[in-house]
């Protein structure tokens, strides 16, 4: 319990510290990158903030299968760099507040005539999440969060390809492979953003893709093709990797 306590104090000064500029920070025995990893939140901690409970569990399944942990060199997975807490946060905030909602809507119309669908970001998740749900009590007799790895993709593959009928449901106007493809442009940009947005958690998809982030200038490693890049990201705040 003590070490608990003193876990949970150590992270709070640390994100006390990350408040002030990397310049001035001063702390013994961690660099710029560790701090900032240990000042975001542990995912299994956070309380979602625009998710109800339910939403948040098919959240954090979905981004489990859609970049799982140990891909192609052993990269981090979406739960391991906090993607889900990108969502949630994204979605929380002004998100699609820029999308034209007047109408008239056709939903049915080619994708040449631009968005034809009548819902925010926001109720794009919350309707797909409950239709998915539902439709997935109905044929495997349990949410999506509790489907084995396998079934979870089966799933996800059925809704890129508009396989699961939201229509039959008494939902016109989303398609599945709209919700689909919301879900996964949002956790592609999780996994890939700066630090600061939520997810990213430590830069680690930076390091995994040798990305160096917001690094002032690195012009003389832009020609240099094959070579790996070694200096590691540097996030907008200023943390080092």
């Amino acid at each position: 319990m003590l070490l608990q306590k003193e876990t949970s104090r150590r992270k709070f000064l640390i994100g006390s510290l990350m408040a002030l500029p990397v310049s001035d920070m001063i702390f013994k025995g961690l660099t710029a990158a560790e701090a900032a990893e240990m000042a975001a939140p542990d995912l299994l901690d956070y309380k979602p903030v625009f998710f109800t409970a339910d939403q948040w569990q098919f959240v954090m399944a979905a981004c489990d299968r859609l970049i799982p942990a140990g891909g192609k060199g052993k990269a981090p997975g979406a739960l391991e760099t906090n993607v889900p807490i990108f969502i949630d946060q994204q979605l929380h905030g002004d998100l699609g507040e820029e999308i034209y909602m007047q109408g008239p809507f056709e939903p049915h119309a080619p994708a040449t005539m631009g968005y034809q669908i009548p819902y925010r970001p926001q109720q794009i998740f919350k309707i797909g999440i409950e239709l998915t749900n539902r439709w997935c009590q109905q044929h495997y007799q349990q949410p999506f969060r509790q489907l084995s790895d396998q079934d979870k993709e089966t799933v996800l593959t059925q809704l890129q390809k508009n396989e699961i009928d939201f229509a039959s449901m008494g939902e016109d106007a989303l398609k599945p492979s709209q919700f689909f493809s919301e879900l996964l442009s949002e956790t592609k940009h999780g996994y890939l953003s700066d630090p600061m947005y939520g997810g990213n958690k430590g830069m680690k998809a930076w390091i995994a893709i040798g990305f160096p982030g917001a690094r002032a200038s690195y012009l003389e490693w832009v020609k240099q093709h094959n070579v790996p890049y070694p200096l590691g990201p540097v996030s907008v705040q200023g943390a080092r990797a």
